[in-house]
Order: structure tokens, then C-alpha cells, then sequence
């Protein structure tokens, strides 16, 4: 059985990276580009004033003159002016600095009385003041933003200052959630007592849809082979990638392996030395697809997801991987087990600066409400059975 870094290496290894496409940058965010970003112009591209006030010689100022006979005015998006000797241009924020000046004079610093500015006694300027100057943030042709990055607002604004109009992003994986059981009954629908409401598929699609996989679509089949044949084919031929949720163990109903081998795919591996999730399937379909079969018990599939699936859709797209983060314990845990645990976490912090988890121990793997409030889970490495209080240990966060 692999352990928990063979099984992510293992699929690393076998998903292949999505086709590029170009897109608007209006459509772009959330998406991860597939090119470099780089400075179409000095920034800023000009001597920019950044005060409202009036635009000087310094070395006017220096010698003792206070008052300067105002010449023009001139604002933001205006040509710059070349000011006259002794004078002074009335200037506004954002705008280029005047030829010949030096040194900007706040509004507030100043009267202006028939068009002569006099400066407040006492006032101390200096050569320079309230100037970005220019290519002071970057220089022309500065890389700004590497391929792998996700879109952001900030990312946007980044790229139209660069004049881009138009992104090479991924194309979007075409990814399908699977829930298998007979039990399963979606919200909203009448239910009996026997049953089950369906959890595992929508927290799947949502999980994927924080990690900005938002068109991710969910189907419900029962545990029949020959409907899970016929759907699974087909979902197989339409999409990138299949996320299964339960139907993986080993009661006599869990048809989904032998069923996807039916089909063409081929297993990677299953079983991981973990708890929860022990039972987790991955293949590949005929045509490079990527197949992850969770267990069914909803805290084993939010764990995988997590911890497999999640990195895997950012291999496909270009992203690096996650940095690795710690945690230290706020309490001791003891796991008798020889398995990796994977155990639910509140994150608080000292005053040192230290991220403390609170470990939240589940009643079962399907103690799903459990999860609510948790911000992640911490991995305790198979091998050990104690692990003391202000242990550090690696941190998975369910958002990142």
C-alpha cells in the first residue's frame, strides 16, 4: 500500500497538463495564465506629482523666496508644461511633473491671492517631495507576473496596465462529480427513513469551486453495474477528469473499480496508508483521463479531495505547487494506528506568532458536521504513535 507521498507523487505524475487558449481579460479571472506578464512601460511612465499644490524650483525656496507668481495650472492627463523661472505651476495629483521643477508645494501649505502663491512661514520643503519618479515601481519589459498565477482583481489590474487586452490562460478542466449509493437523496426531495441526504457531491463541487474549478457539474448514480457502466462511460468520453464518491471498498455493492477497469481505465493504485481514506482509487481512462475514486464516508472524501485532488486540477492548469505550511499542536494527540492521520484542525495563534491547531476529533469518518469550523487538517506521520503538545506538524488548509 503507498503511503501518502507516493500516492500524490503517483498522480503528479500521471496528469498531463490542459491546452492553452486566449480569452478576454473581461473573462480571465480565476483562471491561470499560461504566459508571462510583462511591463509595457516605465511605472510610473513619467515624474508623477502626488499632491495637490503648486510645482517649484527648489533651489528658489532654498535661498528664501516665498512667493512665486503663478504661471498655469496644470492637471492630471495634461502635457507637461515647462516652467518658468521664478514661478509656479499650480499642479494637481497625478499629473507629470513640470519641466524645470523640482519640488511640489501641498495646497494646504499655501495662499493664493490674485494669482500669487505665497508659502506659510516656517514651512520646510525639500528637493524632491511629493514626486514618484519615474520607473521608480518598475522599469519597461520587468516581468510582472510568471505563468501558473490564478487571476485576481489585483492580477487584472496588473495586466491592463500592461495594455493586454487579451490573456493565454488554461482551458478549463472538464470535470465531473460522481455520487454513487442507493441510499443518497438529494436536498429537497422527499426522504424515508432509511435514507440519506446527498452531502459528499455538492461539498466536492463547492470544495473544487473555492480552489476556482467553479463549472464543475455533479451526477448522481446508483450502486448498479450496469448504470454505472453507461453513465460512467459516457461522463468518461465528455469530460477531463471524474471525481467519484464512494462505492471504492470492499462490500459486495462497491462495483466502481471493477466497473471503470471495465472501461478502459487503468489503476494507478488503490489504498493509501491513511486514516480517513484508506480505500481511495486513482486511474487513467483511455484518452489520458484522470479518475479519482473517493471513499464514500464524507469526511474521507473531503480529505482526499483536499489532499489529492485539489493539487492534481492545479498541476493540470500550470500552478505550482502549494507551499508546504505548519502548524504547531495546542494539545497532544495520540494515533495507535501505522497510518498517516489526517486529523481536522481549528487554527488559533499566540502571542509568540505561532499558528496552533485545535485538533477536532471526528465520532466517525462520517462525522461530517464535525468538519464545520475547521480551517484545514493537520498530517501526522505514519511511523509514530505520540505526538506531544507544541509538536509542529505539516497544515492542510481546506481554503488556500
Amino acid at each position: 500500500m503507498l503511503t501518502t507521498a507516493q500516492a500524490l507523487d503517483a498522480i503528479l505524475a500521471s496528469v498531463r497538463p490542459a491546452p492553452t487558449e486566449r480569452v478576454a481579460l473581461s473573462d480571465a479571472v480565476a483562471r491561470v495564465l499560461r504566459q508571462r506578464v510583462i511591463a509595457e512601460r516605465d511605472q510610473p511612465p513619467f515624474d508623477r506629482v502626488t499632491m495637490d499644490g503648486i510645482a517649484i524650483e527648489y533651489d528658489r525656496f532654498a535661498i528664501g523666496e516665498r512667493q512665486f507668481p503663478i504661471q498655469a495650472m496644470q492637471a492630471a492627463g495634461d502635457e507637461a508644461l515647462a516652467l518658468e523661472p521664478g514661478h509656479a505651476i499650480e499642479i494637481m495629483t497625478g499629473a507629470s511633473l513640470p519641466t524645470g521643477a523640482d519640488c511640489i508645494v501641498p495646497v494646504e501649505r499655501v495662499s493664493l491671492v490674485d494669482q500669487l502663491a505665497t508659502i506659510e512661514g516656517g514651512y520646510r520643503a525639500e528637493s524632491g517631495q511629493f514626486i514618484h519618479r519615474r520607473a521608480s515601481d518598475h522599469a519597461r519589459g520587468t516581468p510582472l507576473l510568471p505563468a501558473g498565477t490564478r487571476i485576481g482583481a489585483l492580477d487584472v489590474a496588473v495586466i491592463a496596465s500592461c495594455g493586454l487586452a487579451e490573456v493565454d490562460v488554461a482551458t478549463r478542466a472538464r470535470i465531473a462529480v460522481i455520487s454513487t449509493g442507493n441510499e443518497l437523496v438529494a436536498a429537497g426531495e422527499p426522504i424515508a427513513d432509511h435514507q440519506v441526504r446527498m452531502s459528499n457531491g455538492p461539498a466536492v463541487v463547492a470544495m473544487l469551486a473555492e480552489h476556482g474549478q467553479a463549472r464543475a457539474r455533479h451526477v448522481h448514480i446508483n450502486d448498479d453495474k450496469t448504470a454505472l457502466r453507461t453513465e460512467l462511460g459516457q461522463l468518461l468520453a465528455a469530460n477531463d477528469v471524474l471525481v467519484l464518491s464512494g462505492g471504492v471498498s470492499m462490500g459486495k455493492a462497491d462495483y466502481v473499480p471493477e466497473v471503470l477497469q471495465s472501461l478502459g481505465v487503468e489503476v494507478v493504485f488503490h489504498g493509501i496508508s491513511q486514516r480517513p481514506g484508506k480505500p481511495m482509487w486513482f486511474g487513467l481512462g483511455p484518452d489520458g483521463q484522470s479518475v479519482f475514486a473517493l471513499p464514500g464516508n464524507p469526511v474521507s472524501t473531503l480529505v482526499c479531495c483536499r489532499h489529492y485532488v485539489i493539487p492534481a486540477l492545479r498541476k493540470i492548469a500550470g500552478m505550482a505547487a502549494m507551499t508546504p505550511q505548519f502548524s504547531v499542536l495546542a494539545q497532544p494527540v495520540t494515533f495507535a494506528p501505522s497510518l498517516t492521520c489526517f486529523l481536522p484542525v481549528r487554527l488559533v495563534s499566540n502571542a509568540a506568532g505561532q499558528v496552533l491547531s485545535l485538533p477536532v476529533h471526528t465520532n466517525t469518518s462520517g462525522d461530517f458536521a464535525a468538519l464545520a469550523g475547521t480551517d484545514g487538517y493537520v498530517e501526522l506521520a505514519l511511523g509514530r504513535r505520540d505526538f506531544p503538545s507544541g509538536s509542529a506538524v505539516p497544515l492542510h488548509r481546506w481554503r488556500t
